[in-house]
């Protein structure tokens, strides 16, 4: 058996791909079984990614729905859903009962609709299928999308040797237990329990005189960025959901969050980029052209700009034809200073960081880009003089220069700004809308300042 580990750390490697298709093509059940059990769910997924897909059904249909379904979960969406595809409504259902509630309702929500009603039928527990289809009618990117129903709650009115009892039968049903939470009559929380007051108090004792009456919860229809700013802020492993009575649903855990603030990483990455919807290296050229076509139709427009503004401006290059050659730095200034004042505004929106008024954020970066427009401006000037280059010339590009970077970073500053507050992905801002917008801005005030210069 070729197991490859290093420091304890999975290694896929070659070897043992074609260990595993030798079994499966061998039919050797045992091996095959005995290979896999060596290994993390999340790294028998990874093997699997590089199976064939009907090497992968049949590695699924062979091991126990307890293992498969964590192995599910950790594989490649698009693998996933073909997966899914080649399982029976009844099979399906055995993996989403093995599963915590919110991973099965996220699995359930991947299927077409028409098979969803289908899989729900055929989970035999029925408090796990009502539960299920309870999450499934939350909206996405809520909190109660993310939620799992599965978390230890006690009644404030219990003793201490009451509770000890209760929480050991709920447990067997909650894989990490992070919290107990106190809840009254009602059902609404009202504080949480240390594990370590728990122990140490009297076993007559009432859970009222021992819980901690503070504690942290988001909103069921909170959207999950705000959920994952709160846990982010104040190191939450977990953090209980409710509703607006303050009635306990349910909880989120880290990893969810950690799965939330993955996917809005890359959707802010490709929408910077200049790519729309969710796209991967291996998705068709057709997906792939719909991905990248809008945006590179904007940046043609863009420089189909740039060409009418230049052609106005052509008894200055002619006069003086130095200035033709600048135009490609011009632009290339104006996007990179625009694209570098969005992001940082971008990532100070995302991590809640960006404080203060309007007017003072767009002071401040006035002033940084007065500052590094100034020592651009120098080294221009510095590159003209040692060219020969005349000196009103050289002027001319350095002033433009100048006044283009601040130009611009007060575009990339303003506008996810704006986006923000009126609801829309910031991210947009980034990648080729700022490039474009500052490349045609950046070149028709270079031009207009350096015929005032120049004196045209």
């Amino acid at each position: 058996m070729i197991l490859e580990r290093e420091n304890s750390q999975f290694e896929l490697t070659d070897e043992l791909i074609e260990q595993v298709e030798l079994c499966i093509e061998t039919k050797d059940d045992k091996e095959l079984k005995h290979v896999l059990n060596e290994f993390h769910f999340a790294d028998v997924a990874e093997i699997l990614d590089e199976l064939d897909l009907e090497d992968s059904v049949y590695v699924i249909k062979l091991l126990d729905s307890e293992t498969t379904s964590e192995i599910l979960m950790e594989l490649d969406e698009d693998i996933r859903e073909k997966v899914l595809k080649n399982l029976s409504a009844k099979e399906i259902a055995e993996e989403v009962e093995a599963l915590d509630t919110d991973d099965a309702a996220d699995m359930i929500a991947e299927l077409p609709e028409s098979r969803q009603a289908e899989v729900i039928s055929q989970i035999e527990d029925d408090e796990h299928r009502q539960e299920i289809t309870e999450l499934l009618t939350y909206d996405d990117d809520t909190a109660g999308s993310l939620m799992a129903k599965e978390l230890v709650k006690v009644y404030e009115t219990w003793t201490v040797a009451g509770c000890l009892r209760r929480i050991r039968a709920q447990a067997q049903e909650v894989t990490r237990v992070h919290s107990i939470y106190v809840v009254n009559k009602e059902e609404k929380l009202i504080g949480r329990l240390s594990l370590k007051d728990l122990i140490v108090a009297k076993s007559d004792q009432k859970i009222a005189d021992i819980l901690k009456d503070t504690v942290d919860s988001v909103n069921v229809h909170d959207d999950v960025e705000d959920v994952a700013r709160v846990m982010a802020k104040y190191d939450l492993e977990a953090i209980p959901v409710v509703d607006n009575n303050l009635t306990l649903l349910g909880r989120i855990t880290i990893d969810d969050i950690v799965d939330v603030l993955k996917e809005e990483a890359e959707k802010d990455y490709q929408m910077a980029a200049g790519l729309t919807g969710d796209v991967e290296a291996d998705d068709s050229i057709l997906e792939l052209t719909r991905a990248r076509l809008p945006w590179l139709v904007l940046g043609l427009f863009g420089g189909l700009g740039s060409v009418f503004i230049m052609k106005g401006y052509e008894n200055i290059m002619e006069t003086v034809p130095s200035l033709f050659f600048y135009t490609p730095l011009i632009a290339a200034m104006a996007g990179n200073v625009g694209v570098q004042s969005s992001a940082i505004i971008v990532q100070g929106i995302a991590n809640d960081n960006v404080k203060g008024s309007m007017g003072s954020r767009l002071l401040k970066e006035v002033g940084l880009s007065l500052i590094n427009g100034f020592v651009l401006a120098l080294l221009v000037i510095l590159f003209g003089f040692i060219i020969g280059q005349d000196t009103t010339e050289s002027l001319a590009i350095a002033v433009s220069m100048m006044s283009v970077i601040v130009v611009a970073a007060l575009v990339g500053t303003f506008v996810p700004i704006i986006l923000d507050k009126r609801g829309i992905d910031p991210a947009i801002a980034t990648g080729p809308f700022i490039t474009t917008s500052n490349d045609i801005l950046g070149i028709y005030l270079f031009f207009v300042l350096s015929g005032l210069i120049i004196g045209f």
